[in-house]
């Protein structure tokens, strides 16, 4: 049977060939806990939905499907509700959620993505640089966290050092349940140190931002307000979390996906090379094949029948957006990486109220790395296997070895 819960799959199994069974035999699967076997309120398991029309329905009808309960299964202590319930722009409802968004967009006006355009090219030119001079190294380590390090920097008025000490964190909480982040901690206690020292760093930039404003993420958020109350400091302190977690923690995964995609099809690669007005549709197809955010939870507001299973109130609803993507009713030849591919409506970045506030931003930072990458005419090799990060909510590549040279035609 399958078990979305098993962290084996996501390692050392193909998840995505359980997807396409579940698809086919299964859309809506009931997954037990651990010696559980019941659904309904109450219990520990879960539904997933795994067809592309179920997941964008599910995202659409946010009444429904609600976000309150938080986005990620296991990402609190609390088991009735995420802590930041509310609080939080991804763990909150219409209408908070409205008035919330409204708020946190004003870090993405162009003003501030433009200072970020350029801080995020700087960053990966430099990196690519060295990499060439190399010859090669761990694209996952060297390359991949540059650009939403130079995305952090602007949003938050870091120092370099500073953005990618603030990566780290952000990586050890989403990735808490992989060896590499525990050195002797249980994985509860890496997540909660990673969150607590995150809070810590953001308390401290607040303290900053009262004596002496600007117009980065923490001052916009210290200023901010709902219906004339002003944004508590739990609102300002979750929303910044909301920030350096979603976009910036996803956007290394993808680039290093994007790459590992690019080795396993050459033809692909050389097709962006020569053509660099693919480049758009390239970033699309890279979202869709790598679809880094594999899930999101909903928790159901009422009963609801679909594909004869009953869903109760309560129940918890996994949305898996990995497994859409690569929905053979919706995508032609889904299980095939193309850049040329178009129309290209995947879901990697939800649909309707939820959908992510930084798409932009990490539509900005993957294309300036391809376009980067094409316009120095890069080739990538596989220089040793890659490591996968133990998570079912994060897919990502932890360790990817590669050597890197210039093309002939552009030596």
């Amino acid at each position: 049977m399958t078990d979305l819960a098993d962290l084996d799959l996501f390692t050392d199994g193909d998840p995505h060939e359980a997807w396409r069974a579940l698809r086919r035999d299964s859309p809506v699967h009931w997954n037990p806990a651990a010696g559980d076997t019941a659904g309904g309120t109450g219990s520990s398991g879960f539904w997933a939905l795994t067809r592309y029309q179920d997941v964008h329905d599910a995202y659409v009808d946010a009444a429904l499907f609600s976000s309150r309960w938080g986005t990620v299964m296991g990402g609190s202590h609390r088991r009735d509700a995420d802590s930041a319930s509310g609080r939080m722009l991804i763990a909150s409802d219409d209408p908070q959620h409205r008035l919330m968004r409204q708020q946190v967009h004003k870090a993405f006006l162009p003003a501030l993505m433009d200072r970020a355009r350029r801080v995020v090219r700087d960053y990966v030119d430099a990196a690519l640089g060295r990499m060439l001079e190399d010859g090669g190294g761990d694209f996952a380590t060297d390359v991949a966290p540059e650009p939403p390090a130079g995305l952090l920097a602007a949003m938050f008025g870091l120092g370099r050092t500073d953005a990618l000490h603030l990566l780290a964190l952000t990586r050890s909480m989403i990735g808490y349940q992989d060896p590499r982040y525990h050195s002797g901690s249980t994985p509860p206690a890496v997540l909660v140190s990673s969150q607590v020292e995150i809070f810590d760093l953001m308390m401290d930039l607040m303290e900053t931002r009262r004596r002496a404003p600007s117009d980065d993420l923490v001052s916009i958020l210290l200023g901010a307000s709902v219906n004339g109350r002003p944004f508590t400091e739990d609102e300002v302190l979750y929303n910044c979390l909301n920030v350096a977690v979603g976009g910036n923690e996803t956007t290394p995964f993808t680039a290093s996906a994007a790459v590992q995609a690019f080795i396993d099809s050459p033809g692909q690669a050389r097709l962006l090379r020569d053509d660099p007005g693919l480049l758009a549709t390239a970033v699309e197809e890279v979202f869709r094949w790598t679809s880094t955010n594999a899930y999101v939870q909903r928790v159901a507001t009422r009963d609801v029948e679909l594909h004869g299973q009953l869903i109760r109130a309560g129940d918890a609803v996994t949305l898996w957006n990995a497994s859409a993507n690569r929905d053979e009713e919706k995508f032609p030849d889904a299980d095939r990486f193309d850049v040329r591919r178009t129309p290209n409506r995947h879901i990697a970045f939800g649909v309707g109220v939820h959908r992510c506030i930084g798409m932009g931003a990490a539509q900005m930072e993957i294309g300036l790395l391809l376009r980067e990458i094409a316009r120095r005419g890069i080739s990538f090799e596989a220089a040793g296997p890659p490591d996968r990060l133990r998570s079912n909510f994060m897919l990502g590549l932890t360790r990817l070895p590669v050597r890197a040279t210039v093309s002939r035609d552009r030596s």
